[in-house]
């Protein structure tokens, strides 16, 4: 009889389970690596708690995993629980990490079609806690004081580093409730742009053809009245001598 096959993955909430152990030895190998077994009316199922650190998950999945192939169990592993598979991310400066998620933060705002996806990638740099210049505020600030902490002699550059870091906050306060305004970014322009498209599209609706005008010059004159002599009075047909 083949032997069940187990599938670990890792839910939206960020827990780990398993599924798909249901005889003693395939859950008594899970509890082993460190799962907690659950026997509800959803059935069987092994589940490591949400609070669990990713490095813990990751190890304690891999571990599981290799234990049941090991008892000839088949078992599905997602990349991101498999430490065999895992690889770490490359950036595209190299150790530069923050400037590479900076890099893609700006082609975020260059990519942007509106003013609310505007809005969306600059909250990247502009959320007053976990925005991009708040966290090179902190940094700045902290390396002034730190520059204190190691010389008491170097306080010409600790100043420098704190004088940046208030540069940075004073532009936070530039552009603190800048959220609205950004995502209303380009709605004017398109109001005004639909409305002289209705007005092009009824002016020529409404717009006379010129072979029509033709039509009316050509009528009015035939229709003409014979043109006045300097007295008032139409010329008179001249008659002849006898």
């Amino acid at each position: 009889m083949p032997s069940p096959s187990i599938t670990i993955t890792s839910e939206f909430s960020g827990s780990v389970v398993a599924k798909g152990a249901t005889d003693d030895l395939s859950a008594q190998l899970l509890r082993h690596a460190g799962f907690k077994q659950i026997d509800d009316w959803h059935g069987r199922r092994h589940r490591l708690p949400t609070t669990t650190p990713l490095a813990d998950r990751v190890a304690i999945a891999t571990h599981a995993a290799e234990m049941l192939r090991a008892a000839r169990y088949d078992v599905t592993l997602p990349p991101s629980l498999d430490t065999a598979r895992m690889s770490p991310p490359v950036h595209a400066l190299g150790p530069y990490a923050a400037g590479a998620e900076l890099l893609s933060i700006t082609d975020q705002i260059r990519a942007a079609e509106d003013g609310a996806s505007l809005q969306r990638a600059v909250d990247h740099l502009l959320h007053p806690e976990h925005g991009a210049l708040e966290r090179v505020r902190e940094a700045l600030e902290a390396a002034g004081e730190q520059v204190n902490d190691l010389d008491d002699d170097a306080y010409s550059l600790a100043d420098r580093f704190s004088f940046a870091s208030e540069f940075v906050s004073s532009a936070q306060s530039e552009l603190v409730e800048s959220e609205a305004e950004l995502r209303r970014v380009g709605t004017a322009s398109t109001r005004y742009s639909a409305a002289r498209t209705v007005r092009d599209h009824r002016g020529a609706a409404l717009a006379t053809s010129p072979a029509a005008n033709q039509a009316k010059v050509s009528s009015a004159s035939s229709s003409a009245p014979a043109p006045c002599s300097a007295t008032g009075h139409p010329p008179r047909a001249s008659t002849p001598r006898r």
